[in-house]
């Protein structure tokens, strides 16, 4: 046996439909594309959303509201996500590293300190944002607060 005589198994490949090739084949006249009709006629190509002429949906549906271009979107970390993280890595400072290290955050995402919960560890955060409340509560236990 050699590469000459290698062949595929018997029933696993078939002719392909040659169309257009003449009344004789069975598949001349229309190639198999019906009588006439947009489909049936060369470059045809269907526009994302048609339905066959009917009201297509993202038009039938009525919109409302707006997407703000210049939305800055954060991932918001509580303080007793902090105050568990400080205490079980024995941490003086948070900093956005230990949040990704832990699986808080992803590395790109912008981090938002929010003020539910707890903190009784005096730690420094550092982050993207706080909320008004959070500053409090850091700066009320001695902790500072770092900007990014």
């Amino acid at each position: 046996m050699d590469l000459s005589n290698l062949k595929p198994a018997a029933g696993s490949t078939k002719t392909r439909k040659r169309i257009g090739r003449g009344p004789g084949s069975g598949l001349g006249g229309t190639s198999t594309r019906g009588h006439k009709g947009a489909k049936s006629r060369s470059g045809f190509s269907k526009k994302i959303g048609f339905e066959g002429g009917q009201m297509p949906l993202q038009r039938r549906v009525p919109k409302f509201g707006f997407k703000n271009i210049n939305r800055v979107e954060y991932k918001a970390i509580n303080l007793n996500t902090i105050q568990e993280l400080a205490e079980k890595k024995g941490l003086q400072v948070v900093a956005i590293k230990d949040l990704v290290a832990a699986g808080f955050v992803s590395a790109n995402q912008l981090v938002k300190i929010l003020a539910n919960g707890t903190l009784t560890a005096k730690v420094d955060v550092q982050a993207h944002a706080f909320s008004k409340a959070a500053v409090a509560a850091i700066e009320a236990v001695g902790g500072q607060v770092v900007k990014l």
